[in-house]
């Protein structure tokens, strides 16, 4: 009888190592597993980041009524990859260097690339036709104002100039703040 209590002992010692070892495998599998996910995350939302969107704060009121000082827009930096910026899409550009920094303007594109902008008694003209709602005229540059043109800092002046296709990172896609103007901007 005590062989066989021996015995037993001796099974369920085995038992209990593999199971603890079995434990030990299944615990370290789910670490992996959590790792990389975590990884496969943050490879995701990089990119996101980087190459697909990024949120942005309006500054200023020279975009009022569309975009007023504050709020928050998600900017689609992605389409531009598949096609060249329109008349009226509001874009955002590194600005001219102020306080040893680039800020980014949100402006809205009126001139495209070749075409001649004037602006003739507040009136803006695209190769001497009235805009429909301001002389520039070089391949690759986008001729952009804010829609509050009294007090924006954009295209008409030389120290921001036409803007060039390289340096548009993308255009404001949707308004995120405040809460109650939610929804695509346009």
């Amino acid at each position: 009888m005590a062989r066989r209590a021996r015995k037993n002992q001796e099974v369920t010692l085995g038992r209990r190592q593999r199971r603890r070892k079995e434990q030990r495998r299944k615990n370290v599998k789910e670490v992996i597993g959590t790792i990389l996910y975590l990884v496969i995350l943050c490879t995701i939302v990089y990119f996101i980041l980087h190459y697909v969107g990024q949120r942005t704060v309006v500054r200023g009121d020279s975009m009022d009524t569309t975009l007023s000082d504050g709020q928050n827009l998600i900017m689609d930096k992605l389409s531009y990859r598949f096609h060249e910026p329109e008349r009226y899409d509001i874009v955002i550009f590194p600005g001219p260097e102020e306080y040893g920094e680039h800020p980014y303007y949100i402006k809205r594109i009126i001139g495209l690339p070749g075409e001649t902008v004037q602006i003739k008694k507040g009136k803006v003209y695209i190769n001497g036709k009235k805009l429909k709602s301001d002389i520039y005229g070089i391949k690759d540059e986008y001729f952009c104002l804010g829609d509050n043109r009294p007090v924006s800092y954009d295209s008409r002046y030389e120290e921001v100039g036409p803007v060039h296709r390289s340096q548009i990172i993308g255009k404001v896609w949707i308004r995120i703040w405040p809460l109650n103007k939610f929804g695509k901007v346009s």
